[in-house]
């Protein structure tokens, strides 16, 4: 069997890293093909997976346009060359139109409801589309569910084990409290209107009053009076951090994913609700999230209320949580291997590109 995988964007690699070794392991070829994004490359060459860079960075919405239809375009040759029998992504439009236009199946995975260009540029073409059961939108008849988070893929127990030796090089021990603290830089295009904290200072002082130590990842430059607090990790190494952390507070969505999955508690502030983060507060008490214009000091208080609880809580609820979810790397191997086979009973011509 033939699979392409495409990643652009540093999770991407996370998600299909242990999806990758267990089909080659079954005597599958995968092909990796890649854009420019953050630090994808970076973790690629970490985790020791041979790939291919077809595309650069984009640095606005006009540079992306150029930049994703470079990418698509030397994706198509790639492809050709290869006849996969399966092309799969997270978000997928690369994936999905190649996939049309060669005959050849596309699987596209997604957990965020409020990207519109993914919907309106990927769903139409793509074969099948992969959602955690609790992603909140309809999709079609192209969408399967699975009782998981993309973040299980490559944080569940039996794909990962935390290194304490993390712990030295940020010059901790594991009898320190401390506390990752992920800030946004609300520059995106969907983040316009948006914020976290009213004063991230007010979030550090709250944190170093609780003798707690403040490990500080900031998207761009951090204001001067903080670059102390920020921390150097190698990218491959923050789900270590995350996994022996007391708090982790994020304005991002999959950073207190991860954290909660691996049983550290979850601040979240962000107006931005999704399935997941719903779910993970609402049934499982491992995230919580904050919105609105007292978002700010209603977060302060709840870390206040986490400190105060005991560290069987967090086990406890991990632990209930791992009975009910799956490990979502199993299941996207077993859905590639049946497209695979779907695409091999019941052919489909190629799209005539000449």
């Amino acid at each position: 069997m033939q699979v392409v995988i495409t990643i652009q964007h540093p999770g991407h690699v996370h998600f299909f890293r242990h999806p990758i070794d267990e089909l080659e392991s079954r005597g599958h070829e995968v092909h990796v093909f890649a854009r420019e994004s953050d630090v994808a490359i970076e973790l690629l060459e970490a985790y020791g997976i041979d790939h291919e860079v077809l595309a650069g960075e984009s640095g606005s919405l006009l540079s992306l346009a150029t930049v994703q239809a470079t990418y698509e375009m030397r994706l198509l040759r790639r492809a050709q060359r290869i006849d996969p029998d399966v092309i799969t992504a997270i978000g997928g439009v690369a994936a999905a139109h190649v996939a049309s236009v060669l005959g050849t199946k596309s699987l596209v995975f997604y957990d965020t409801e409020h990207a519109t260009l993914i919907t309106k540029l990927a769903y139409p073409f793509a074969d099948v589309i992969c959602t955690p059961s609790c992603y909140r939108e309809e999709i079609g008849p192209s969408q399967e569910t699975y009782d998981g988070y993309h973040e299980l893929a490559y944080l569940h127990p039996d794909r990962f084990d935390p290194d304490p030796s993390v712990l030295e090089a940020t010059d901790l021990s594991p009898s320190d409290t401390f506390a990752v603290v992920r800030l946004s830089s609300w520059e995106a295009s969907h983040d316009v209107g948006h914020g976290g904290f009213d004063d991230p200072r007010d979030l550090i002082e709250k944190l170093e009053d609780a003798g707690v130590s403040v490990l500080l990842t900031i998207e761009g430059e951090p204001p001067s009076d903080l670059e102390s607090y920020q921390f150097t990790t190698p990218p491959e190494k923050m789900h270590d951090l995350l996994a022996y952390a007391d708090v982790v507070v994020s304005e991002g969505a999959t950073t207190a994913a991860e954290a909660a999955v691996l049983g550290t508690p979850a601040v979240y502030v962000n107006p931005a609700s999704l399935g997941y983060t719903i779910e993970l507060e609402d049934e499982y008490g491992l995230l919580f999230g904050f919105n609105g214009s007292d978002r700010h000091t209603r977060a302060l208080q709840k870390i206040d209320d986490i400190l105060e609880e005991p560290d069987e809580t967090w086990e406890r609820r991990r632990n209930r949580l791992l009975e009910e979810r799956i490990d979502v790397t199993e299941y996207v191997v077993q859905r590639i291997e049946a497209l695979a086979h779907t695409r091999a009973m019941n052919p489909t011509p190629a799209t005539n590109t000449s």
